[in-house]
């Protein structure tokens, strides 16, 4: 038929494969997107230059970032468009949002080149994410990769690239030697977020803690949120070197994981295995022996098969 009687179930139907969501899987999604309003402010903050509170904001969007995947895998509420919601807001806030607030704070200084370097840690940070999402889904990854990332992440290269503002609100002076510095040492942060570096990922720390622990754990973390807030350049720099210093011993860790793979990956060596029982040992039935093969002729140098070359 052309024109198909009304059928009033049709509409029902329609209505039904619209399922309700579970505000378990809100949850996360809504911290991630107050981690975006903070990346977004601290541009804000950035062009008006109200620098210190624009370097709050991108480390109150890291303290975001680093609980809200934490917080989907306690409560079950992973789904892929909070993965995807992650990515485009670790973007903004770990590439766009440090790469602004370090053009308005002395980059400027250096015209196109330092707006170069701007949009080169930008861009470093939005490859280094499509890259993370890639090697998600690769099945070939060993289980200890999961305590690695492959470059620098996304939050630690935006809180270590904003060094020089950190050291420059310390007291030293930006003129000089700090806005070059400053220049190379961004493109440098870019770089190794986008190398094959291995590094400590942490997320295998914490999962389980022992009940006499919890108490000094509370005590250490609210010590540790005090002192950040009344003395937040000289943490903020210390930490920074910390991390730096950290990342030989991570490249060292996935070494020896690499190597203890490779030798579990070894075939067993040849001579246990394959032994006839000899004839005369107790309960083992004596073989006949085969028949003497003729002793085989020397063969030049050349003509051997290339496994005994």
């Amino acid at each position: 038929m052309l024109f198909p009687p009304f059928d009033p179930t049709r509409n029902e139907l329609r209505r039904r494969r619209f399922r309700a969501i579970p505000v378990r899987t809100l949850v996360p999604n809504v911290i991630t997107l107050l981690a975006l309003c903070a990346g977004l402010t601290a541009i804000r903050f950035a062009v008006e230059g109200r620098l210190e509170w624009a370097l709050a904001a991108i480390v109150f969007a890291a303290a975001l970032d680093g609980i809200d995947g934490r917080i989907a895998r306690l409560i079950k509420g992973q789904s892929r468009f909070g993965a995807e919601l992650d990515s485009l807001a670790d973007f903004v806030n770990f590439g766009v949002a440090p790469g602004v607030i370090l053009y308005f704070w002395g980059l400027h200084e250096f015209g196109n080149v330092g707006w170069i370097a701007a949009m080169v840690l930008a861009i470093c940070a939005g490859l280094r994410l499509a890259r993370f999402n890639v090697a998600i889904d690769n099945p070939n990854r060993p289980p200890w990769a999961a305590n690695f990332f492959t470059g620098v992440p996304a939050p630690a290269g935006a809180i270590t690239v904003l060094l020089p503002i950190y050291v420059n609100l310390l007291g030293v002076p930006r003129p000089g030697v700090m806005a070059p510095f400053a220049l190379i040492y961004t493109l440098i942060i870019a770089l190794l977020m986008v190398s094959r570096l291995p590094v400590f990922s942490g997320k295998k720390v914490g999962t389980r803690v022992a009940p006499e622990m919890v108490l000094p754990i509370f005590v250490v973390v609210v010590l540790f949120v005090a002192v950040l807030i009344s003395y937040p350049w000289p943490v903020l720099t210390i930490g920074t070197l910390c991390y730096l210093a950290s990342l030989p011993f991570g490249w060292l860790s996935y070494r020896q994981y690499e190597r203890a793979t490779a030798t579990a990956a070894l075939p067993p060596r040849a001579g246990a295995e394959g032994l006839a029982p000899s004839a005369g040992r107790p309960g083992t039935p004596e073989e006949p022996h085969p028949p003497s093969a003729p002793a085989p002729t020397e063969e030049p140098e050349d003509k051997r098969p290339s496994r005994l070359n």
